[in-house]
């Protein structure tokens, strides 16, 4: 009789211990749906847990407009890669973004320092940046153009052989105008911090043009009409590049979740929406196969 009531218990003990095991299991898998399908319940101890523990994300940008900048008469961030990065917060659950304003050419130096979380200003993904951080995969494609003032008789690239050109340090339009001039096709090239002390150069004919972003040309010349100055047409772009946002190396769960949010927002179409809504057409968009990333870290 003893034998048989304790064989009684142990066959109790093995059912409750079964149904314990499996009430924890649905436990952890509801928990799991709830996160980002890239990420488990641990791996948001990283990047992800600490930007929600202190309430946002903060991200250096140069400041420029379209892209990413603050609105100075509303004091908010505003840009093409700002709304692409709160729909990507609001899919993370991120309640706010912040930004630190650093010179373009030192904004991978800073990220890397841990002075902010990402880099969010419409960089390009080029392989010697890829030396340096971890990228996004790509948010949309672009390319230079050529700023001149209203009245120059510059008609062409060719033109441009004798002539002053302003650029920013540190930017693909930079690099593309240093090589102007190591093949003759410049007289000189002067640098400018950002893009307001580059426009304004031009403008007051400090230079006789500038290279720079070809979206930052057309908002700038549609937005200020004090800007006597005109887009180099026709003219095609050598520069052509795709734009991502920078990480650093060890925080690879964090661009995990990124990518996924924004391969989402290509596949519902949100992605393309917010680029119409800033008047750029299709052929700035980047599908999710064609825009993949691959880190060397």
């Amino acid at each position: 009789m003893r034998e048989k009531n304790e064989k009684k218990r142990i066959v109790l003990l093995l059912v409750c211990l079964l149904l314990a095991m499996g009430v924890s299991g649905c436990s952890l898998n509801k928990k799991s749906k709830a996160l980002p399908a890239s990420q488990s319940a641990s791996e948001e101890s990283g990047l992800l847990e600490k930007i929600k523990e202190k309430g946002y994300i903060l991200i250096g940008s140069s400041n420029d407009a379209p892209f990413s900048y603050t609105d100075v008469k509303t004091g908010e961030l505003e840009g093409v890669d700002i709304e692409i990065l709160k729909e990507i917060c609001k899919r993370l659950e991120i309640p706010d973004i912040q930004m630190k304003v650093i010179d373009f050419s030192n904004l991978l130096v800073e990220l890397n320092n841990n002075n902010i979380d990402m880099v969010v200003d419409a960089m390009y993904v080029k392989d010697e940046r890829l030396q340096i951080a971890a990228f996004t995969d790509k948010w949309y494609q672009e390319g230079e153009a050529v700023v001149i003032p209203a009245d120059s008789t510059i008609e062409s690239k060719e033109d441009l052989k004798d002539k002053i050109i302003g650029a920013q340090p540190g930017t693909t339009f930079y690099e593309t105008a240093q090589k102007w001039l190591e093949e003759g096709r410049i007289a000189r090239l002067e640098a400018y911090d950002n893009q307001a002390t580059l426009m304004t150069a031009v403008n007051m004919g400090k230079v006789d043009a500038v290279v720079t972003d070809g979206i930052v040309a057309g908002y700038t010349l549609a937005s200020d009409s004090s800007l006597k100055l005109k887009l180099l047409s026709p003219y095609e772009a050598e520069a052509s590049g795709r734009i991502g946002a920078a990480l650093r190396f060890e925080d690879k769960a964090f661009l995990e979740d990124v990518n996924q949010c924004l391969n989402d927002m290509k596949e519902d179409g949100t992605l393309l929406k917010i680029l119409e809504d800033y008047g750029l057409t299709e052929d700035y968009f980047v599908d999710g196969k064609d825009g993949k990333t691959t880190n060397i870290k």
